[in-house]
């Protein structure tokens, strides 16, 4: 009766467990909130020329921000 009773308790356990996760991700309705120009990651038109000056500055090149160095070549 035990072994029959933490079978059961184990199985529900897991089906709460995998249920967890249906929701995950963004529902249809919430995407017009995530696509305004304000909730995207470069908005500040400003503070992306700045970074864009600096990185330019320090590697002698243009574009790519997705990381940083010294310019010396030693990364």
């Amino acid at each position: 009766m035990t072994r029959r009773l933490m079978l059961a308790a184990a199985l529900l356990l897991g089906a709460a467990l995998l249920s967890g996760c249906s929701h995950l991700g963004v529902k249809p309705w919430q995407r017009d909130v995530l696509a305004r120009p304000d909730m995207q990651l470069g908005d500040e038109a400003l503070g992306q020329a700045l970074d864009d000056h600096l990185y330019f500055s320090k590697e002698a090149s243009s574009g790519g921000r997705s990381f940083a160095g010294g310019g010396c070549g030693c990364n």
